[in-house]
């Protein structure tokens, strides 16, 4: 089971991912977007800001945020460690139930070439 360390160094990992991208990614990662990650195994929701290609002002909150973000993810730790590590389809996975998805379909779809 992956630490909230190990999470939180996934969430980074994707931030970093999201900077470097160019081209169409780029323009996947550009929206401004309220964003959570709610970590089941851990109870714990990672909640931050998708602006200008980067995840901003992550903090972490205990359970489930009382304010839905706009983008809401949930999921194991481990499967967002293999997300982010590219071990993990994310179209498979959520198609599968693996990964939960609260957001309009075009975000969806903005998440599937960003992961």
């Amino acid at each position: 089971m992956a630490t909230i360390e190990e999470c939180l160094g996934a969430l980074d990992r994707l931030a970093e991912n999201l900077a470097g991208a160019s081209g169409d990614l780029r323009g996947a990662a550009a929206p401004d977007r309220s964003l959570s990650c709610h970590v089941t195994d851990l109870d714990v929701t990672f909640v931050g800001h998708l602006r200008d290609g980067h995840i901003k002002e992550v903090r972490t909150v205990r359970g489930t945020p009382e304010q839905r973000a706009e983008i809401g993810l949930e999921m194991t730790g481990d499967d967002l460690v293999a997300l982010v590590e590219g071990k993990l389809n994310f179209a498979r996975a959520w198609a599968g139930g693996r990964v939960k998805v609260k957001a309009g379909l075009r975000d969806v779809l903005r998440l599937r070439a960003i992961l």
